[in-house]
């Protein structure tokens, strides 16, 4: 999954990409219940997020390529 282009609604308050509120992934759009986990890194933003369906995504900001993609994927059951 690494690298594969998504895309995501976000909150942008005094700069984009804020926080993820919702992403497209497999046709399906998936609400963001909670940011477990953020941090910056040289030209990108990560996200450790919480889905409605309790799954665990870790999306990436690209701010070079104005792009977001899912980094990491963990179903919880």
């Amino acid at each position: 999954m690494d690298g594969e282009s998504i895309l995501v609604t976000c909150y942008s308050g005094r700069s984009y990409a804020d926080r993820p509120i919702s992403f497209v992934w497999q046709g399906k759009k998936c609400e963001v219940k909670q940011v477990e986990k953020e941090w910056l890194e040289p030209g990108e933003r990560h996200f450790v997020v919480k889905t409605e369906g309790r799954e665990r995504f870790q999306l990436c900001y690209h701010e070079k390529e104005d792009r977001w993609s899912l980094a990491e994927l963990e179903v919880k059951q």
